[in-house]
């Protein structure tokens, strides 16, 4: 009976090197439009190799290492993406003045939830599903990664692989036809009568 012999980390390496080697200029134009910029992109690839590596030793031989490397590579964009958008901007006390002040109160009332957002609370999920589906497929497709995943519109362009511009368009005719679709919903709002009677 033979017993399978453990490659080395040299062994390991020269054939992560043999077989990643090839794929470097797709992952590096992949990271380019993920990151829209050659220094991100760099980092991107860089931590994306890095990544690979450490999972090297567990990945099976008989599957595509391309799109298994595609996947760490938009994970760790991801990942990436998140921690800047969640990383305060760090500036000297001396450079604080009125509007980094304005622009602070700006970024913490961004952070709560639009009126949009709230109405949308008090709608059934039937009912939200039901104004989804009169939506074009694309609209549609990117109202769901934007609006039910959650995901940003740069997360949202890289999943559908379209330009940033087209999800903003598509998320801005989405919501139009949204509130028109749920305004006869309107009367369930208590202070919708009122406000028409008053007027």
């Amino acid at each position: 009976m033979t017993t399978a012999v453990a490659e080395s980390d040299t062994e390991l390496a020269a054939r992560f090197t043999r077989d990643a080697v090839p794929l470097f200029d797709a992952l590096s134009r992949r990271a380019r439009r993920l990151t829209l910029n050659d220094a991100d992109a760099e980092d991107l690839m860089q931590d994306t190799l890095l990544h690979a590596f450490k999972g090297f030793r567990s990945f099976h031989r008989d599957t595509n290492l391309k799109a298994w490397l595609f996947r760490i590579q938009y994970h760790r964009w991801i990942s990436a993406h998140r921690y800047k958008e969640r990383r305060p901007a760090e500036v000297t006390v001396e450079q604080v003045g009125e509007h980094e002040l304005a622009t602070g109160v700006a970024r913490i009332s961004a952070t709560r939830p639009s009126a949009e957002d709230e109405v949308l609370e008090t709608l059934s999920d039937n009912d939200v599903r039901m104004a989804l589906a009169t939506l074009p497929e694309g609209t549609r497709t990117v109202m769901y990664y934007a609006a039910v995943v959650g995901y940003t519109y740069a997360e949202t362009a890289a999943v559908m692989d379209i330009p940033i511009g087209t999800v903003m368009s598509r998320v801005s005719r989405g919501r139009q036809r949204l509130r028109a679709s749920l305004a006869h919903l309107d009367h369930d709002r208590p202070f919708a009568d009122t406000d028409r009677q008053s007027a």
